[in-house]
Order: structure tokens, then C-alpha cells, then sequence
């Protein structure tokens, strides 16, 4: 008996920390390791060969200098995972495993592809780029099998590259803290799943989490709050905890995660709000709200009326002066500015901004909101970067609360934004694409892990390409993403809960090609990868919904 031969059926609907234990004890004492090919997410081509090659401390890693970062990852894995350490060489003098950066090795150019061959003499990675190697890394990492002392792998030969380019976790830390250690960890993980974007939520209406030395008060009054709201039952009905919760990252903790992240060959996305979802910012600085009273940082998840006063010089001073800290900060090629849910009252109460409006020749809030957007896009277009946002930068009426006359736009999204979709019909995101913008499908109803409903099949079967597309605006798709909103996640637990398994379905999602996909398949490789959060010390439910 074997992985391959369990039936999931009855465990799906469960929480796996109390049921799969007994599946997975059951199935060790029959089978002889994990099987080769058990493998998320799924590569495209596997050759399976007789034969093991065995690895022992004389096992040396064969690599040039200018891959020295992959080696040194490779050996702490053996160390960290095994309590195996090797030695590393600069010449294949002798058998082991080798790293090789080679432009004719393989058939793509791809530099995230990679061939992994295992012989009974030995292993080697090739790939065109460091990026290659890493992930034919992760690939030897999941096919090592360990009975007893012994750790060995079959002889095999993977050929491997992703159907996208990019492949995003989305992880909000405005709502609640978590800390170094806890992103550390989840970069592990996507790593472990070759996901290569970390598209990190710092800002918002209930807390500020970025320092920013030209706006000092943005964390020593932003960072805080008084108390946070909190469903009962999973009722929400104006309940709240009464508990201060606080945080923030320096720039010193930045600098370490932005350059943890780059050694997994993961890009951090930073996203700062703007003109919504800035209650937070507002509380430390009165000047950039559009109302003339101070507000407190709120303690309520609700989406909040407050929003920039984007006709007054000072504010933008202030975004530039932000802006030039996070770029300074993140040399990611794109900032996301959110843009999201921007309620348009304020505005239309306030006469300096209606007649700012009249001045720029404008149509309406949402038309003021592109042009901002735009002027936003510029700015960060003139330091080498390109922006991202939210689907509402686009000027179309997705809320209910957005009044018909409120999005008369006559403004015409800059070029060259990323369109991050995550609401509203798909001919939306269809027209976007066709217009010629990029796009990141992250349609909330199929990629929001604060949705304890979105089963783990519902996960894997997400489609970042809608149907009935011409080829060259399913070409503008960057590819896919995944959300973790913390609004009613407090806790490491809770979020680990929400995140695992179902980061791994997403994470094939956006590497595997659609003709190879297989939930079927996905779920004989779970176990395996349910046993790796097991020894990291990772909650998991393949049920988020169960209590």
C-alpha cells in the first residue's frame, strides 16, 4: 500500500490534523518512501529510470561561484531537513550533486526551467539561470525518500518550466502583525512551492506598518490601535476585543526580508493604499484627510469613508516623499498603490476638491481618482518602476455604493499599468486586456484565503486565463494569485490554518500547464507535502471552513 493508493474522500472535509495522522502512519508501515513523481507543483515532464542513488555525508554539492548562494541554500536544507551536512567543491572532480549554468543544456530559454537528472552516480541541475537551479532545488528536496538512516533518491530525469511568470502570495499585515519570523516562513514555503512574488499588504485603515523616516508619526501613531473588531460565532455585529494591538517594520526589518525573499528568488511587491484605505495614515496626519476633524486610527474592519485630499500640494508631497522610501526600500520592478474601494463622499462634500475637479477639466470622483492614479503612475514610472492597482484604477463602478453619476470618467488609465483584477464581471478584465494593459487575475470569489468556503479543489481549479480570449490579450495575463486577508485572522494559527494546504493548489495553478493538471494527481502528492508542514511546525486544515 502506498500514497498512491489512499482515497482522500473521506479526509477532505475534515481537519486533517486529527484524521490523516492515522492515514499517513498506516501508510509508512507499507510503503518504502514517498513516490518519485508526488511532486507540487507538477512538472512537465518525468522519466522515471531503475535504480537509487544514495546520498551520505561523503555526498559533496558541485557548484561554480556564481552559484554560491544556491549551494549554501542546498546544504542548510540537508542540514536543516536531514542533520546531514555536506561539503561543497568548485569542480565534478567527484560524484555528487551538481549545479550547472549551461545556455545550451536545454530546450527553453526560460530562466525558471530547469533539468534535474538522478543516476546512480550522481545528480545534476541544469538550467540557464540561478532561478532554474533553485527550483530543480526545491524538485530534488520533495523526491528524496529517508528509510531510516539511509536517503536516497530514484533515478529519474525532470524536465520543468512554469506556465506563468507570475505566481503571487498576497499576505496583509495592516489589519494585524506578524512579525519576521512569521514572513520568513511563509517565503519558505513558497519557495518549497516555486511561487516567486510576495505581494506584502502594509497599509491600510487600521494600521500603518511600514517606517517611513520622513513621516515619523505614521508608525508611532499609525502602527496603533485601541482595540480591533471581532466576529462571534463568525457573526459580525459590532462586537470589538478591547485589546491595543500594535506593530510595525523598520527599515532595518525590511531590508532583511526584501533580501531573504531575493535568495529564494522571490520578488516582495510592497502595496501602499492610496487614496483609500488611509484612515491610518490620516490619524497621524490630520492634513492628508479630506475632512477638517483628526479621526483615531479605527478599530472597525468596515471600509472606511476617509480618503486623500488629493487637490492639496502637501499630500503630494507627501506620497512622493513615501514613495521615494519604499522604492529606496524594494527594488521590485512594481509598486502596487491598491486604489481599491475609494468611497467618494468626502469628496463631494469637500468644495476644494469639487472645484479642483471643475479646474482639471474632470467629469466626476472617479475620473479624479484616474487622474490622480495617473500622476501616481508617472512618478513612479520617472524612478525605473511600474505601478500596480487594484481594478477600480480603471474608473468602472464594481460597488453598489458607487453612485452611477460618480464614474462618468473621460480619463484614460496610464499605459503601462498593471491591472490587479479582483472584482466585478469578467468582460471587465476582458476589456482591460484588450485594451492592451497587463493583468494579475485575482478574482476574489476563486483566490481570497479568508474565505473559509473556497474548498481546496475550488482552489486547484481556478483558471488564471478566462475563457474566450484571442491570444494576444491572454499574452497580456502575467499569471495568477492567491490572498490572505487578515480582517478575522488574529492569530499565526488562524492564518496558518486558512493559508495550508491551499497555497499548494495555487502554487500548481500558476506553474503547471493546464494539460497536466489533475486534482486527482494533486491529491496523491498532498501527503507528502502535509508531512513537510508537519516538520516545519505548520497548522494546516484541508477544510478551512470546519470550526
Amino acid at each position: 500500500m502506498t500514497f498512491n493508493h489512499i482515497s482522500y474522500t473521506a479526509y477532505q472535509y475534515y481537519t486533517v490534523k486529527y484524521i490523516v495522522v492515522a492515514f499517513f502512519t498506516i501508510a509508512l508501515c507499507f510503503s518504502s518512501g514517498k513516490a518519485a513523481v508526488n511532486i507540487i507543483p507538477k512538472p512537465l515532464e518525468v522519466i522515471e529510470r531503475p535504480g537509487v542513488f544514495v546520498i551520505s555525508s561523503k555526498t559533496t554539492i558541485i557548484s561554480s561561484a556564481n552559484l554560491s548562494n544556491e549551494a549554501k541554500l542546498l546544504r542548510d536544507y540537508f542540514k536543516t531537513d536531514y542533520n546531514l551536512e555536506l561539503s561543497n567543491k568548485k569542480n565534478n572532480s567527484v560524484s555528487g550533486i551538481s549545479l550547472l549554468i549551461s545556455k545550451n543544456s536545454l530546450k527553453s530559454i526560460n530562466p525558471e526551467a530547469y533539468l534535474l537528472k538522478v543516476t546512480q552516480k550522481g545528480i545534476t541541475i541544469h538550467a540557464t539561470d540561478a532561478k532554474g537551479i533553485f527550483y530543480g532545488i526545491q524538485t530534488l528536496r520533495q523526491i528524496l525518500q529517508q528509510n531510516n538512516s539511509t536517503l536516497s533518491l530514484k533515478c529519474i530525469e525532470i524536465f520543468d518550466e512554469p506556465r506563468f511568470g507570475w505566481r503571487e502570495f498576497m499576505f496583509d499585515e495592516a489589519r494585524y502583525f506578524k512579525g519576521k519570523n512569521v514572513v520568513k516562513q511563509l517565503l519558505d514555503q513558497m519557495a518549497y512551492l516555486k511561487m516567486n512574488v510576495f505581494h506584502w499588504h502594509l497599509t491600510d485603515n487600521t494600521g500603518w506598518r511600514v517606517e517611513i523616516k520622513k513621516y515619523p508619526l505614521l508608525t508611532e501613531v499609525g502602527a496603533k490601535r485601541d482595540s480591533s473588531e471581532i466576529k462571534i460565532n463568525r457573526i459580525r455585529g459590532g462586537f470589538y476585543d478591547g485589546k491595543p494591538h500594535s506593530g510595525f517594520y523598520t527599515q532595518e526589518d525590511i531590508k532583511e526580508i526584501v533580501a531573504y525573499a531575493a535568495a529564494r528568488h522571490i520578488t516582495v511587491v510592497p502595496e501602499i493604499d492610496m487614496p483609500g484605505h488611509t484612515s491610518a495614515a490620516i490619524a497621524a496626519y490630520p492634513f492628508l484627510g479630506s475632512l477638517d476633524t483628526p479621526i483615531k486610527v479605527p478599530h472597525s474592519f468596515a471600509n472606511q469613508p476617509n480618503v486623500l485630499r488629493v487637490s492639496d500640494p502637501r499630500v503630494w508631497t507627501f506620497i512622493t516623499g513615501v514613495l521615494d522610501e519604499i522604492i529606496e526600500l524594494f527594488p521590485s520592478r512594481v509598486i502596487h498603490i491598491g486604489g481599491d474601494e475609494v468611497k467618494y463622499e468626502q469628496w463631494k462634500n469637500n468644495k476644494e476638491i469639487t472645484d479642483f475637479i471643475k479646474e482639471k477639466g474632470l467629469g466626476s470622483p472617479a475620473d479624479l481618482q484616474v487622474w490622480f492614479t495617473n500622476k501616481v503612475s508617472h512618478y513612479i514610472e520617472s524612478k525605473g518602476r511600474r505601478m500596480m492597482g487594484w481594478n477600480e484604477i480603471l474608473g468602472i463602478k464594481i460597488h453598489d455604493y458607487t453612485a452611477d453619476s460618480d464614474v462618468s470618467v473621460k480619463t484614460k488609465l496610464a499605459s503601462n499599468t498593471i491591472v490587479d483584477f479582483w472584482k466585478g464581471d469578467l468582460e471587465l478584465m476582458k476589456d482591460a486586456l484588450n485594451k492592451g494593459y497587463n493583468a494579475v487575475n485575482s478574482l476574489h470569489s476563486s483566490t481570497y484565503l479568508d474565505y473559509p468556503n473556497l474548498s481546496l479543489k475550488e482552489a486547484y481549479s481556478f483558471d488564471p486565463v478566462p475563457a474566450g480570449l484571442d491570444t494576444a490579450s491572454e499574452k497580456r495575463i502575467l499569471g495568477s494569485a492567491c490572498h490572505m486577508w487578515s480582517e478575522w485572522i488574529p492569530t499565526v494559527k488562524d492564518m496558518q490554518g486558512m493559508v495550508f494546504p491551499r497555497l499548494a493548489a495555487y502554487a500548481e495553478v500558476g506553474w503547471t500547464t493546464k494539460d497536466k493538471k489533475s486534482y486527482e494527481g494533486f491529491m496523491k502528492s498532498l501527503p507528502a507535502f502535509l508531512q513537510h508542514l508537519d516538520k516545519q511546525g505548520i497548522y494546516y486544515k484541508v477544510d478551512p471552513s470546519s470550526n
